[in-house]
């Protein structure tokens, strides 16, 4: 599917539905479970705000492809796809190739080429701020928004040097709203076990993620919020697990369909 214009796909007299995607490293690949069961039921997309792994599932499917070439593309894709190590001046990682990628996937677009309006959350490492990429190119502003901050370099946009949206609005519902949506469906990338961490690695791993669960907008302003059941700092970083994220992005999101529906009415 080639893109058409912001907004090509909106439907006079309904209620625009967006997604708010947060960030989670590999967690990501549920995001296309999500995705994939809103088309097979029939659920437009209207809009897309991403954080980290969200802003690039939701760049792919905000430029036209389609679910199921998101799902091949996802199946094939590992980190050396997108990294490569670097002489360590503000980080050990360049996604300088995670950028590539993009382009190879949906061509050199900028946001006025996409289909549906979409924006990626980045964090100035400056000031701290929030800054919302909606205009220039759009392969730039998904590796910024990937890019975690002392691991990967950031990206320099504009005079700015932007680093992951996750250090600072990890579930960017708000940004959905500003966009236009009146339905926001939330995807968070985690969701606690209920159990005590068993050792110092675990107690370290469990900070990290409640802090990530509490750097983005509160998931109760979201009309419906999916947590998606994953924990850990294996599921941050291991790609083999890609299958059983995308079954449980498509089960969390099926689950929700009656919360969904009533939301749309």
């Amino acid at each position: 599917m080639q893109p058409s214009g912001p907004g090509a796909n909106q439907t006079a007299g309904r209620k625009r539905v967006g997604l708010a995607l947060g960030g989670g490293g590999a967690r990501g690949f549920a995001h296309i479970g999500v995705i994939r069961l809103l088309e097979q039921e029939g659920i437009p997309i209207d809009a897309i705000a991403g954080s980290s792994a969200g802003s690039l599932a939701g760049a792919a499917y905000a430029a036209g492809l389609q679910s199921q070439e998101i799902l091949e593309l996802g199946l094939k894709l590992r980190w050396r796809d997108l990294g490569r190590l670097v002489w360590p001046r503000r980080g050990f990682v360049s996604f300088e190739k995670l950028e590539q990628w993009v382009i190879g996937i949906v061509g050199d677009l900028t946001f006025t080429d996409l289909r549906i309006p979409y924006a990626a959350v980045t964090a100035d490492m400056a000031t701290g701020e929030q800054v919302v990429l909606q205009q220039g190119r759009l392969a730039p502003a998904v590796r910024a928004s990937c890019s975690v901050p002392g691991i990967v370099t950031p990206v320099e946009i504009d005079g700015r040097l932007l680093s992951d949206g996750g250090a600072i609005n990890n579930l960017p519902i708000s940004v959905v709203r500003e966009l236009g949506a009146d339905i926001v469906i939330a995807v968070g990338l985690s969701a606690p076990p209920g159990r005590y961490p068993r050792n110092a690695l675990q107690m370290g791993v469990a900070a990290l993620d409640y802090l990530l669960m509490r750097a983005g907008d509160d998931p109760a302003t979201a009309d419906v919020y999916l947590p998606i059941p994953m924990w850990g700092l294996g599921s941050m970083i291991s790609t083999s697990r890609r299958r059983r994220f995308i079954a449980l992005g498509q089960q969390t999101a099926e689950l929700a369909l009656p919360a969904i529906r009533a939301a749309l009415q």
